[in-house]
């Protein structure tokens, strides 16, 4: 079960790595792993909390923070140093195939700390922000979608490592928002 896993994983890697190969991509998506690239997108995001969120401003930061660290502890600290799933770049049965678009790194794969802070961030914030601005709910999850995606394509996860950290993350972000929602009342239904 686990080699059919694998096997299924490598596949779907193959396709998103070189199949999908295009100038464009090849151009913007190396790019998204970079955490300067996405600071005008963070600034927005304070400024947002900021203008948003009154007197609860401080708690929905610290709350972004909580997720986002506890995301990526868990997937670097807890999953990846047990699991030591080796990096498609680093795979000796996989290297060979590989497009690599950026430095491979030495540390593991499996789950993707990148999908799993953005996407834990990002559920924060659909869970805070979104039912009362709907917007919300497509641009988090289709920017935590596309830095995931992005890892794949740049060859330095496999589609499997990516889906989990977005699960994990997600669900990291779901917790914390739950908790500080009802713990901290960040967000009362119907407040903008």
């Amino acid at each position: 079960m686990l080699q059919t896993l694998q096997h299924w994983d490598a596949a779907a890697f193959q396709f998103v790595n070189a199949s999908l190969s295009n100038p464009l991509f090849d151009a913007v998506l190396p790019f998204f792993r970079e955490k300067w690239f996405w600071a005008p997108l963070y600034l927005f995001l304070a400024v947002f909390v900021w203008l948003n969120s009154g007197k609860k401003k401080w708690a929905i930061i610290l709350g972004m923070v909580v997720a986002a660290g506890l995301a990526d502890l868990t997937s670097s600290r807890l999953v990846k140093q047990n699991v030591q799933r080796l990096r498609p770049c680093n795979d000796p049965a996989m290297v060979e195939r590989v497009v690599l678009r950026v430095s491979c790194g030495s540390g593991y794969s499996f789950t993707s700390s990148h999908a799993a802070n953005h996407f834990a961030v990002a559920v924060f914030i659909v869970g805070v922000f979104g039912y009362v601005r709907r917007w919300v709910r497509p641009v988090a999850l289709g920017w935590a979608t596309a830095i995931a995606f992005s890892q794949v394509y740049v060859g330095v996860h496999y589609p499997g490592d990516v889906l989990c950290g977005a699960a994990l993350g997600g669900l990291t972000g779901w917790a914390v928002m739950r908790l500080f929602v009802k713990r901290v009342r960040v967000v009362e239904k119907g407040a903008s």
